[in-house]
């Protein structure tokens, strides 16, 4: 396979989230809570015209391998995603929105609340504070919402609770399943 240049961090997310397990799992599940992306200033310039903008994809690195896997070591393919703990089926990594990915990329559809200089407030916080920030980008709608609505896999038929984070989606599961860890990993 051909390799990829390094990646250049731009800037970074701060929340008032401080452990994954406590943060919710999706920017739609939680859409009022406020964040900042601390952009670094030389990128600036870049932020010209994005405030005319209502929403805005944020490319985000979220971590290293987890403990125990060694680097370039690809996660498990076959996953139980978090929201689909209280009811367990894994899935395909390629069908998750989860974090443990080969590439750990995250995609955030966050509301613009303000551009400030070297500053994006932002409604919509599903990450941890200190996530670095790969790129932005604008969402248009022309774009980014499809037609006709589509059909969105095992997402279909899974309850998407409000500010569901993996330790309440944990809980559930193990209410539901009476097993201590719930359903596993994501």
């Amino acid at each position: 396979m051909p390799t990829l240049p390094p990646l250049t961090v731009i800037g970074v997310v701060r929340t008032a989230r401080r452990a994954p397990a406590d943060t919710p799992v999706q920017s739609a599940l939680n859409p009022d809570e406020e964040g900042v992306v601390e952009l670094d200033p030389v990128f600036a310039p870049g932020l010209d015209g994005l405030a005319g903008f209502d929403h805005l994809w944020l490319v985000t690195w979220l971590g290293p391998a987890e403990p125990g896997r060694a680097p370039g070591e690809p996660p498990p393919l076959l996953q139980v995603p978090f929201l689909r703990r209280p009811d367990p089926r894994t899935v395909g990594v390629f069908a998750t929105r989860g974090p443990r990915r080969v590439n750990p990329l995250g995609l955030s559809l966050v509301r613009v609340v303000a551009v400030e200089v070297a500053l994006i407030r932002f409604a919509g916080v599903d990450l941890v504070d200190g996530t670095p920030v790969i790129d932005l980008k604008p969402y248009v709608a022309a774009f980014d919402r499809p037609a006709a609505p589509g059909r969105s896999g095992w997402f279909d038929e899974t309850p998407l609770p409000a500010g569901a984070t993996p330790a309440s989606l944990a809980e559930a599961a193990r209410r539901v399943t009476g097993s201590p860890g719930g359903a596993g990993p994501r």
